[in-house]
């Protein structure tokens, strides 16, 4: 079943870890902002009437999110490409995609 075409995992180059911890830094700065509480935990300044601790959360939902997507567009590009998937040629063997 091994043909030319398979990949060789020992041959494909490694991370770049600057990038993936870069996208670390990324997730790991929601987590910090929101278990600091002390820091949010006031009432003032009101933004349409919402105290600080709720709008600032809510906005928080939205930074997230955005550092999220940022931190897996980097590590995709960080991790070289690694096909998995297999499939059959015209033999019958299995060969990678």
């Amino acid at each position: 079943m091994s043909n030319d075409r398979e990949v060789d995992h020992d041959t494909v180059p490694p991370a770049n870890k600057g990038l993936l911890a870069a996208a670390g830094v990324l997730l790991a700065i929601p987590i910090i902002a929101l278990m600091w509480v002390s820091s949010y935990a006031k009432v003032e300044p009101k933004l349409g009437g919402w105290p600080f601790f709720i709008w600032y959360q809510f906005l928080w939902v939205f930074l997230c999110s955005a550092m999220t997507y940022t931190a897996y567009r980097l590590v995709l590009k960080a991790r070289p490409h690694r096909p998995m998937h297999r499939e059959a040629d015209r033999d019958g063997d299995e060969v990678a995609r």
